[in-house]
């Protein structure tokens, strides 16, 4: 080796000191801090896994709502609208020239709580922090408010009611796990201002905006609502028959064949009557499934449900279920097919659209138990007894139409005169 190169090696000791005890210094310092998670957390930012799938369906388009997004140079431009909003809602309260004050010092005295709300440290002063919750909070209700057909709105002059956009906008974004505040804040808020003047409860209010989109019928009083996305979410699970439909068990998931597979087995499908999605039922051979409509939305409502799934600790996984189950029976376009023919499947995309849409909704994620599990267990076992697949078989090819019918059963009538005609000859 040549004698210059030799001098240009340096012993790596010599660059570099590793210091242990800053770094023990340091590990001591991060493991002093408070460590605990809150058992109120329930606001999440969306796991990365499912954030690379399709960030669209996670982010804000216009409005932030709360402190995850609040601050984006692109959403700045309707925090004025948020501030002509909230004028408009202290103008109807009856106290008008306090009403401000009242609710500042309310969420002042809330603040600790609304902070454990979201999943990671919030980065705002206290002032800042109550500043978005007041804005956000009154937005959201005065705009429910005059979303309500008794409500007087002055269309001409109001941002958001005179541009049809703007609301398929507020669709999107008031349903994102990100986007949300507190719901106790908007029911206390509400009650404060308008609540009193109001002939329909928040609740109410909320599932009329979002009625050209979610068909929602409240069976019982709701309880412990954590903010709007988990409101839609109780309002879809609370219906359920769980004796029918069968209570949440571990998770041992046994797939389903396509829908194209059932039909081949024998299995006939039929549109529920359930105004509940996922009443899903199987009886007698027939497999009873609610409709099923997708529009611009769903995507974005589905794919959030799911990350809140994955997020909140004390949840459950009807809809990360739900969407395995629509994957294992829509694997084709031909699967897609069979159930639009039957008006289970109500979709504007085209069969290859709607394949991958249906394959994409629970990528990277997994379930603790699965609620479908005695039903993918009845369709198996029709599926391997052997009469059901030959009745149907039959009926594909010899009674898949009125003339094929006709013709077998003519053949068929043929076949047994020619027998009796030539018993009856040996008889002779």
């Amino acid at each position: 080796m040549d004698q210059n190169q030799n001098m240009d090696i340096v012993p790596l000791e010599e660059t570099y000191t590793f210091d242990v005890e800053h770094l023990v210094s340091s590990l001591e310092e991060t493991m002093s801090q408070d460590l605990c998670l809150s058992p109120n957390r329930c606001i999440f930012k969306t796991p990365i896994a499912l954030y690379r799938q399709n960030e669209k369906a996670y982010i804000p388009n216009a409005f932030s709502i709360g402190p995850l997004h609040h601050g984006n140079p692109i959403l700045k431009a309707t925090e004025t609208i948020k501030a002509k909003y909230l004028q408009s809602l202290l103008k109807k309260s009856r106290s008008p020239n306090t009403m401000l004050g009242d609710m500042i010092n309310y969420i002042k005295a809330f603040e600790g709580e609304a902070r454990e709300c979201y999943a990671g440290p919030i980065h705002y002063s206290s002032e800042e922090f109550v500043k978005i919750l007041v804005i956000d909070s009154c937005f959201i209700i005065e705009l429910f408010h005059k979303n309500d057909d008794e409500c007087e709105k002055e269309v001409e002059n109001d941002p958001i009611f005179s541009t049809p956009s703007m609301l398929e906008v507020l669709d999107h974004d008031l349903i994102l796990l990100e986007n949300q505040v507190p719901w106790k804040i908007l029911e206390r808020l509400f009650s404060m201002s308008i609540g009193p003047i109001c002939k329909k409860t928040l609740i109410q209010l909320a599932i009329k905006f979002f009625r050209n989109i979610f068909s929602f019928r409240v069976s019982h009083q709701l309880r412990d609502i954590k903010h709007i996305h988990d409101l839609f979410k109780k309002l879809l699970v609370s219906s359920i028959e769980v004796d029918k439909l069968g209570k949440k068990m571990p998770y041992r998931w046994e797939p389903v064949p396509s829908a194209t597979r059932l039909l081949e087995a024998g299995i006939k499908f039929r549109k529920s009557k359930s105004t509940n999605m996922f009443g899903i039922k199987f009886s007698n051979g027939v497999l009873e499934i609610p409709q099923i409509r997708i529009h611009e939305i769903t995507e974005t409502f589905i794919k959030n449900l799911i990350s809140f799934e994955q997020c909140y600790p004390k949840g459950d996984d009807m809809i990360t279920s739900y969407a395995i189950l629509l994957d294992n029976l829509i694997d084709t376009t031909k699967d897609v097919e069979i159930l639009r023919e039957r008006n289970i499947l109500s979709i504007c995309l085209n069969p290859e659209d709607a394949v991958q849409f249906f394959n994409k909704l629970y990528h990277t994620t997994c379930v603790k138990s699965f609620h479908y599990v005695p039903l993918c267990r009845e369709l198996n076992e029709h599926c391997q007894k052997r009469w059901p697949r030959w009745r149907a078989l039959l009926v594909r090819r010899y009674f898949n139409t009125p003339w094929a019918g006709l013709s077998t059963v003519a053949a068929v009538t043929l076949l047994i005169l020619s027998f009796l005609q030539t018993l009856f000859s040996i008889k002779k």
